[in-house]
């Protein structure tokens, strides 16, 4: 029977919030609020964690034993496009939590962390409504952390948008907001737009712990090795550091490994996505150093042979691709039509699709991230507060009174802003 020390003890008792008690009361899994992994890095200092998109159970269970490994606090996360009302992947907001508790207990992990509903996109009026729905109901299953993503709006009501959902988010809940598409090179956020938002923020008494942005990267498969601009993240960050507001770095699979140290070296950056790398790893797909897929001299991926899923079940996975025309990187979506049939391989099979996760994941904490020895600065946060809830870094600064939604439209204008081409940008 796996033995538990002492500080992990007293952290369970009082750092997993209501939600998760609740729903596993029982459990060993130290699943906190996304502040405390937030906090974590920071007291490290010049890292951040990675947030692994938990798209399969594989990816899931490889972070975890990374995690173990590399004795890092760290956030497992579904996006709202991955896991939401109309997912493609089979891990969905309302079941990750499960999962993510399930495997802690079997593994015997004994890592802070949180779970997280990334790009809770909010485009719309009626995307509006449903979330005011939606999001309590993902507390309900077990989310920690949520990111309101309503970039895809202009400033004014990007900043409106946040206000109007954070009542539905509990006040010790991780929070991460959003300002700037991610666009690649084009509709860059820059340091005013950063500022209108969070100042806003702090008037209603709203506090991020995260502020993602357009930095120059894209999600999924990156087509060129231009990626995130490390100077404008700074920039940004610098401009909004009063406020105490970490950054969140989308789109990093593609970007170089200095790159990524540069990001947690020179900018406030405490979070790392990563989805689409640890997708083709686990279906055992040539990557680079970086996590990018290797494409062959006819544009595709190129399978190792005796490395992630069985030749036979990816040459049906390509097969199944090919008849719908999927793109590149469009290959996300075979995540839900094959989780059983991968589920279905022989245990060796799984194993070593765990082990590759768990492989890159561990060199990205250790060598790449500085997040190796934050578990215990989340433990000594949980333990040093008492409670499962942080609190927030900061307290209100600014003036209500020049942020009604009135004023906040007059000074939108003001903004010297380039959105970049419009589209339906994927989150």
């Amino acid at each position: 029977m796996k033995s538990y020390s002492t500080d992990y003890e007293k952290a369970l008792a009082v750092g997993r919030p209501p939600n998760v008690t609740k729903l596993f009361p029982n459990s060993k899994a130290l699943i906190v609020s996304g502040k405390y992994i937030d906090q974590a890095l920071l007291a490290k200092g010049k890292a951040m964690t990675i947030a692994t998109n938990g798209r399969s159970t594989t990816i899931i269970r490889g972070t975890l034993l990374a995690a173990q490994r590399a004795n890092a606090a760290v956030i497992i996360e579904i996006a709202k496009s991955e896991g939401g009302a109309a997912a493609y992947c089979a891990v969905n907001l309302w079941n990750i939590a499960g999962y993510v508790d399930q495997m802690c207990n079997e593994l015997g992990i004994t890592m802070p962390v949180a779970v997280h509903a990334d790009h809770y996109g909010i485009k719309s009026e009626k995307d509006m409504l449903i979330g005011e729905v939606e999001i309590p109901s993902l507390f309900d299953a077990g989310i920690t952390s949520i990111a309101i993503d309503a970039s895809h709006l202009p400033d004014d009501q990007n900043l409106l948008a946040n206000i109007r959902m954070n009542r539905f988010v509990p006040p010790w809940a991780g929070l991460e907001t959003e300002v700037g598409e991610i666009k690649g090179s084009q509709g860059l956020s820059t340091p005013d737009e950063a500022r209108f938002l969070i100042q806003g923020l702090n008037a209603n008494d709203i506090f991020p712990d995260w502020i993602a942005l357009n930095n120059g990267t894209t999600h999924g498969i990156e087509e060129s090795d231009a990626g995130i601009q490390v100077d404008l993240t700074a920039s940004v960050h610098q401009a909004i550091e009063k406020y105490r507001v970490s950054g969140a770095q989308h789109g990093t699979s593609g970007n170089s490994s200095e790159r990524l140290r540069a990001i947690a070296l020179n900018t406030n950056t405490t979070k790392a996505n990563v989805a689409t790398a640890l997708q083709m790893i686990s279906w055992g797909v040539q990557v680079n150093d970086y996590g990018n897929a290797i494409l062959d001299s006819d544009g595709n991926f190129i399978k190792i042979e005796g490395a992630g899923v069985t030749e036979e079940l990816w040459a049906e996975m390509v097969t199944y691709a090919d008849a719908r025309q999927l793109k590149k990187g469009d290959y996300k979506k075979l995540n839900l039509p094959f989780e059983n049939k991968i589920l279905g391989q022989a245990k060796e099979v799984r194993d070593r699709m765990t082990k590759g996760v768990e492989d890159f994941v561990y060199d990205l904490l250790t060598n790449v991230f500085n997040a190796s020895g934050t578990a215990p600065l989340a433990i000594e946060a949980i333990l040093d507060n008492g409670s499962f809830d942080a609190g927030p870094k900061i307290r209100r600064i600014e003036d209500p009174a020049e942020w009604t939604p009135e004023k906040i439209v007059q000074k939108a204008k003001a903004l010297d802003s380039d959105k970049g081409p419009s589209g339906n940008f994927d989150d």
